[in-house]
Parts: C-alpha cells; sequence; structure tokens
C-alpha cells in the first residue's frame, strides 16, 4: 500500500490519542497529522514518545476554523481524515450544551466540506476517505429484552450530547449521498482503556480509590453499558477505513454488557488485589449512590455483526482481561493521571456529584 497522509482530528483525547499510536504502529510509512484544540480532556503530553517521530506534526487548533483547516489538507496533501474531535461527556453536555452543537455539528461541517472542496480539487480520488467516529448513544435507551442497536436502528437521542452527535452522523451520511463524498460512519459502545480522562466511569473509579474518595454511582446502578476496550475499537477503524466501501455505517461493540454497579464491582475487586495500601479496603466500602443523571439511558448494546461478517473484525479483549490491563495502567502512570485533577475538574466534580 501506498504511503498516505493521515489527518486525525482529536488526536490527543482519548480514543483518538489510542488510534494515533495504532496507526503509527501499524502503519509507520504515512504521515500522521494530529489535530486538536487541546481542550480540558485533550492532553499533548499522551503524544510526546510520537512527536519524535519524523512522521508525525502536532497541530493545535479547533475544527471549526475552515481556514486552518483548508491549510492542512493543502500544505500536506491529506488523502484520508480520521475525525475524533467532540465535546463526549453526556453530564457535561446537560450542564452546558452550547459547545456540542458548536463543536460536533458545526465543526463536523466544517471539516465535512472543507474536504469536499479538496476532494473535488484533486478531482475526487477514489483512495480518499473521510471517517466520521460517532457513538450508540444516537440510537437512544433499550428496554432489558429489546434487541441490540444494529445499523437500521432508528435514531433516538436522548441528551444533547447524542443529539449533537447525531446530527454530525446525518451530515457525514448527507455528503455521500448528496456529493459522492467518501464518507464512513462508525457508532461504537462505551469505550476504555488507558488514556481516558479522569470524568469518566472506569478512571474516575480508579483514581478515587486510590484518593479514598467515595465512588458515585448513579441512580440505582442498573444501568446497562456495553464495553469495548479502546484498542480493540482502533484495530475496527483500521479496517474500516482499509476495507469498507464508502458511504458505509458499522457499529462496533464489545460483546460485554455489564451493569454499572457489577463493573464498579469488578474494578473495587481488581484494585484490592493490584493495588498496594489503598486508604480504604476492601473498595466497594467506598461505593456511594447518587442522584440520577437526568434523562439518563437505562441500557445500551450493539449487534457488531456487520463489521464482523463484511470486515472480519471481533474484538480481541474480553472484560476481565481489558479492565485489568486498564487497571494496571491507572496504577502505573500516576504522572500522567494526577496533573489532570485540576481547580476546574474539582469544581466540576462538586457540580456533578454534591
Amino acid at each position: 500500500m501506498n504511503a498516505r497522509t493521515i489527518l486525525i482530528t482529536g488526536g490527543a483525547g482519548f480514543i483518538g490519542s489510542n488510534f494515533v499510536y495504532h496507526w503509527c504502529e501499524t502503519y509507520p510509512g504515512d504521515r500522521v497529522i494530529v489535530l486538536d484544540a487541546l481542550t480540558y480532556a485533550g492532553n499533548r503530553a499522551t503524544l510526546n514518545p510520537l512527536e519524535e517521530t519524523a512522521n508525525l506534526r502536532f497541530v493545535q487548533g479547533d475544527i471549526c476554523d475552515r481556514p486552518l483547516i483548508d491549510r492542512l489538507l493543502q500544505e500536506e496533501t491529506i488523502t484520508t481524515v480520521a475525525h475524533f474531535a467532540a465535546e463526549s461527556h453526556v453530564d457535561r453536555s446537560i450542564l452546558g450544551p452550547d459547545a456540542f452543537v458548536q463543536t460536533n455539528v458545526v465543526g463536523t461541517f466544517t471539516l465535512l466540506e472543507a474536504f469536499r472542496q479538496h476532494w473535488l480539487a484533486q478531482d475526487k480520488p477514489e483512495h480518499f476517505r473521510f471517517l466520521h467516529v460517532s457513538t450508540d448513544e444516537v440510537y437512544g435507551s433499550l428496554d432489558a429484552d429489546d434487541p441490540a442497536f444494529s445499523e437500521t436502528t432508528s435514531y433516538s437521542p436522548n441528551s444533547p450530547y447524542s443529539a449533537s452527535k447525531a446530527g454530525s452522523d446525518h451530515l457525514a451520511r448527507a455528503y455521500f449521498h448528496t456529493y459522492g463524498m467518501p464518507t464512513l460512519i462508525t457508532n461504537c459502545s462505551n469505550n476504555y482503556g488507558p488514556f481516558h480522562f479522569p470524568e469518566k466511569l472506569i478512571p474516575l473509579m480508579c483514581i478515587n480509590i486510590l484518593l479514598g474518595k467515595p465512588l458515585p454511582v448513579y441512580g440505582d446502578g442498573q444501568n446497562i453499558r456495553d464495553w469495548l476496550f479502546v484498542r480493540d475499537h482502533c484495530r475496527a477503524l483500521d479496517c474500516v477505513l482499509n476495507q469498507a466501501n464508502p458511504g458505509e455505517t458499522y457499529n462496533v461493540g464489545g460483546n460485554n454488557e455489564v451493569k454499572n454497579i457489577d463493573l464498579v464491582n469488578m474494578l473495587c475487586d481488581l484494585m484490592d488485589e493490584l493495588a498496594k495500601d489503598l486508604p480504604v479496603h476492601p473498595a466497594r466500602d467506598l461505593i456511594t449512590f447518587v442522584k440520577d443523571r437526568p434523562g439518563h439511558d437505562r441500557r445500551y448494546a450493539i449487534d457488531a455483526t456487520k463489521i464482523s461478517t463484511e470486515l472480519g473484525w471481533v474484538p480481541q479483549e474480553t472484560l476481565e482481561t481489558g479492565l485489568r490491563k486498564t487497571v494496571q495502567w491507572y496504577l502505573s502512570h500516576e504522572n500522567w493521571w494526577q496533573p489532570l485533577l485540576s481547580e476546574e475538574y474539582q469544581a466540576y466534580y462538586q457540580k456533578v456529584y454534591a
């Protein structure tokens, strides 16, 4: 395969940074351009080991900045876009939805339109690709006995976050059907793994256990999520970019449905086993039920049959193996997460869980 130049938006965030590592390791001959606004959830230090290589360029900037996007596409002769940049935390979208509409809808539109003009200027090359990375939350909530989300499930978003992602999905799909632009869409279940910002459930529990702080569990803890190890997700996205036909949509799930309270208990037990000198032992004593999130979706579940059948992708990690790797990573990378517990983060934490 000829060397490509790939633009990865949001590449200093959680899934984006893991994908940058995956791509650089898998395709060392490709040039990688990382664009990230470095909001609270972006951490340039995550990419420090890779910035020493000649094939990676980091650019701090906003996906809504059309002149910047145009310049990058032209300067670097971008052939592929992997679009991760998004506001992604439901709780924050409830407190302040404005940023979610601006980044997720307007930002995605800006990228699509810039890439369309770039693609047209190059006479519509067949190998160009625009991958829009989205979420299963666009489908809404499932009852206990409902079948899992498939690619044909109707959209029914229930939070400002999921509504903004639904809007960006529709734009990506429209650019294929209207203009023939080679877009691809993936909708994934909950990711977990290294480089995850502390506000999300799994790193929040790990860090609070280490600090001896309460483990806040929404409502009755019976909400169900399907958990996907982030490196498995990266392999799925690789398959989609390299094998899928333009215009296709794929659901990506980990085949790991579990109740939130059961997941927290698993994390407590792993921390008891792997961490030394915990402030509170057993860690389960820290579990505290808090007022439920407004509009909290009860269950998500992904049917990943299509990507398995058509592209041959299946997750390699079970929830047990993936959680163990994740807990071990947080235990050995305090120098990564400790600086993220800023005053702004503490104020946000109090606002959500107080």
